[in-house]
């Protein structure tokens, strides 16, 4: 029977280590929490934020979806960001995808896949994802002689690329540097061979007024 007691354990274990090189770990995030950045991420186990990025407790606010989607009408998105910005006053956002994105490789192959047949939540994310990746999938039909990992690589980063471009012009993100709060949003992606973040593309307070 599959219980719980491992995971109990290492939650154990992690704790004694915190408190046996700094007593006051826990207590000093007690009463508040003032995160620098929100993650918008890909829920993919392999791509835990904190982990990735060396972040302590209070250092990052995170939302994590599948192939790290940005959608208008997603209230869960909405009001983190909401909250992330306007509450906790975060100075950076910063947007994740990763390469060999199961959802990416959903998007591609929706066509044929049973999902394309299915009237569920995962069939009509995978759907708006292939919808929003129009350009990157012309691209990726177009480059026959390529190699099939590169041109998986290069539509993670187009997909990256679609969702920063719906990110910073979304509601709360305009209302933040219209107001002239200070916020920088980042598109990035995680190489997971390598463990090495790449920034592609990046937006500041400045850009973004006319």
């Amino acid at each position: 029977m599959t219980t719980l007691k491992p995971l109990l354990a290492k939650n154990r274990s992690w704790a004694l280590q915190r408190r046996e090189r700094n007593p006051d770990y826990f207590e000093q995030y007690l009463h508040q929490q003032k995160p620098h950045s929100l993650w918008i991420g890909c829920s993919d186990s392999r791509v835990p934020a904190e982990v990735l990025t060396g972040s302590h407790p209070g250092e990052l606010f995170v939302h994590r979806n599948i192939a790290n989607m940005v959608v208008p009408d997603d209230d869960n998105l909405m009001s983190v960001l909401q909250y992330a910005i306007f509450y906790l006053g975060v100075e950076r956002i910063v947007l994740c995808g990763h390469y060999g994105c199961g959802g990416v490789q959903a998007a591609l192959g929706l066509p044929a896949s049973p999902l394309a047949k299915e009237d569920s939540a995962l069939a009509r994310r995978i759907a708006a994802l292939r919808s929003g990746l129009q350009q990157g999938l012309v691209e990726y039909h177009a480059s026959a002689e390529e190699e099939e990992s590169s041109k998986l690589n290069r539509l993670v980063e187009a997909n990256v690329i679609a969702q920063f471009a719906q990110l910073v012009v979304c509601e709360p993100v305009q209302q933040a540097w219209q107001a002239g709060q200070a916020l920088e949003v980042f598109g990035c992606v995680y190489d997971l061979q390598s463990g090495h973040l790449k920034e592609l593309i990046q937006q500041s307070a400045e850009e973004s007024v006319p």
